[in-house]
């Protein structure tokens, strides 16, 4: 019976307790409530804005993601403090900061492609539609996120390269300024006019739409000289924002047209002279 009665002043007493704590609790919902209907509002009201001001979509997400971070941490240390847990709050920020530091250690390499993101939403060596190359990895960007971004390799793979990679390699980007060079080389042979090839070559890029002119002239000069060619090697720019072209068909065209070029003003295009020697010949015609 004791037991009993114990267990009942107990129950009173908690439910005494719990009594008390209805009006502050329905004070802190309505709050928190209210918090949340004014901090949501001015989150989609602020990545609207970035959005239409910004032209990086991944700052913006970012910057949205970590706004809604905030919002709950803001919303829930309001909730215990107006309910007078105060020290809890206190304790569960402690707890969070070495719960942090414990799983950042332990997952070190995602912690540091999160950080390569963070990195990369406000200070990044490309846009999307870029065409990239890092480390052994070539193509265009398709999407980025805070983790890795997404390439499109010109073979059709989607390769998923993590930030952190990125960020400790050297990275080329072929596109930023809507630029891009391409070089071919054509030997011609010894006996034929260099000025004359090198004109007839100008004269035939100058002709191919998609190949700049004003800007970026085409150039050639000779690069090297061989047993029986000379090289000429040949430069010509195209703008990667113009997507009426394309680079590798330019390229084709600007060789092809370079060639018939030279053929039909009979300039001779000879192939490396290569020796052979018959040594069990000679040896046979010795034992004789």
């Amino acid at each position: 019976m004791e037991i009993i009665t114990d267990l009942k002043s107990q129950f009173i007493i908690y439910l005494n307790s719990l009594i008390e704590y209805v009006p502050r609790l329905a004070i802190a919902l309505v709050i928190v409530i209210i918090m949340s209907l004014i901090l949501k509002v001015i989150r989609k009201k602020l990545s609207s804005y970035l959005g239409q001001k910004a032209d990086d979509q991944l700052l913006v997400n970012f910057i949205s993601s970590l706004l809604h971070i905030v919002n709950i941490i803001i919303i829930g240390l309001l909730f215990l403090y107006i309910l007078g847990l105060g020290g809890i709050a206190g304790s569960f920020l402690g707890a969070a900061g070495i719960s942090a530091f414990v799983i950042g250690f332990a997952l070190k390499d995602i912690g540091e492609n999160f950080l390569a993101g963070v990195v990369m939403a406000f200070d990044r060596p490309f846009s999307i539609g870029d065409t990239i190359k890092t480390n052994d990895v070539e193509g265009v960007i398709k999407t980025m996120s805070l983790r890795d971004t997404h390439v499109k390799t010109f073979d059709g793979k989607d390769v998923f390269v993590p930030n952190g990679q990125i960020i400790k390699n050297p990275l080329y980007n072929y596109t930023m300024d809507g630029y891009m060079r391409q070089n071919f080389v054509l030997g011609i042979d010894y006996n034929s006019d260099t000025e004359q090839a090198r004109k007839l070559i100008l004269n035939e890029l100058d002709k191919i739409p998609g190949i700049l002119r004003d800007e970026k002239p085409p150039r050639t000069h000779i690069k090297n000289l061989n047993t029986s060619t000379i090289d000429i090697e040949c430069y010509f720019w195209i703008n990667t924002f113009d997507k009426n072209h394309s680079g590798l068909e330019l390229k084709s065209m600007a060789q092809s047209r370079s060639i018939k070029a030279l053929m039909d003003a009979d300039i001779g295009m000879p192939s490396d002279i290569v020796e052979l020697k018959n040594y069990d010949e000679k040896l046979s015609v010795h034992n004789n």
